[in-house]
């Protein structure tokens, strides 16, 4: 009789052994299968919050990074101090060259540096901003030429500036003085430029210490007489100027077509300037060495 109770109490311990290791196994399976729940997302890469939170990251660091090269930009700019009152690029006097091969595309490149016309010194900050006035009607061959030489004397002397070819349209009397007028209204809706330079087609620079920059008062870059009354002469120092293409200071027609305008000044000095220029803008084509400005300025009115 005693054999049989002391069996049943080693079964009953048994049977309390055997269901604690079955609760044990059962949680260790709940938290086998909890752990590969919460590591299948992060391998499938389907956590939603934390690819937000990354991303949001990647973004703003994005954008410190810009506006810190902003700033830097800024800065730079700031730090430019102005171009030396004497450029130490000048060279003086140099000899012209005209080219017959000469095209378009090898003035461009060049000057790589001018876009659309304009030109910004990278090394400091220019004293003036210059815009030149090109009066133009079929004269492209005079226009290359001028662009070919223009370029780099404007360049050494480190000055802002922009050109301006304004084209006369139509079969009209090529009207110079209004073309320049056209130029100088069309040429404000780009800059405040500080200084403004009147420039035949036909006029060559020979001399870069001939700054094309603005004083208390206007000034005439071309000085020289010929057969006509012009002879060449120094002016502010500096010999031999401007030529034209041809090596002729003024052409006889062009020195009589003058003379008959000064001596209708009189009669259209209060009607005939800025203030009562009409003309249309037909096409402004920035190309990559001038501004061309093709405009209709109508045909002048006789004076009676």
């Amino acid at each position: 009789m005693g054999l049989f109770p002391a069996m049943s109490k080693f079964i009953r311990k048994g049977k309390c052994l055997f269901l604690l290791l079955l609760c044990l196994c059962v949680v260790a399976w709940i938290a086998t299968l909890s752990n590969d729940d919460t590591v299948e997302p992060v391998q499938e890469g389907s956590n939603p919050p934390e690819d937000k939170s990354v991303e949001g990251f990647a973004k703003l660091e994005l954008e410190s990074e810009m506006m810190q090269s902003i700033e830097e930009r800024v800065e730079e700019q700031a730090a430019k101090e102005s171009c030396p009152e004497h450029s130490p690029l000048l060279r003086g006097a140099f000899k012209l060259s005209f080219d017959p091969s000469l095209k378009i595309g090898q003035v461009e490149s060049e000057n790589g540096e001018v876009v659309e016309g304009q030109y910004n010194p990278s090394d400091c900050t220019a004293r003036q901003s210059v815009a030149i006035l090109i009066p133009h009607r079929n004269r492209e061959k005079h226009l290359l030429y001028l662009l070919y030489h223009l370029h780099p004397f404007l360049q050494r002397q480190q000055l802002h500036y922009a050109i301006y070819v304004i084209h006369q349209a139509g079969d009209a009397t090529f009207n110079r003085a209004k073309l320049l007028n056209v130029g100088y209204l069309e040429a404000l809706k780009d800059h405040s430029w500080d200084c403004f330079i009147f420039h035949d087609v036909d006029l060559v620079p020979e001399n870069d210490q001939n700054l094309y920059m603005c004083e208390d008062q206007p000034k005439h870059l071309v000085v020289g007489r010929n057969s006509t009354g012009y002879n060449t002469m120094t002016f502010y120092g500096i010999k031999d100027i401007l030529f034209s293409v041809w090596r002729l200071m003024l052409s006889f027609h062009f020195a009589q077509h003058r003379m008959q305008l000064l001596r209708r000044t009189h009669q259209a000095w209060k009607t005939d300037g800025l203030n009562s220029c009409s003309y249309k803008i037909l096409s402004v084509h920035r190309a990559p060495l001038f501004i061309n400005i093709t405009a209709d300025i109508g045909r002048p009115e006789h004076a009676h």
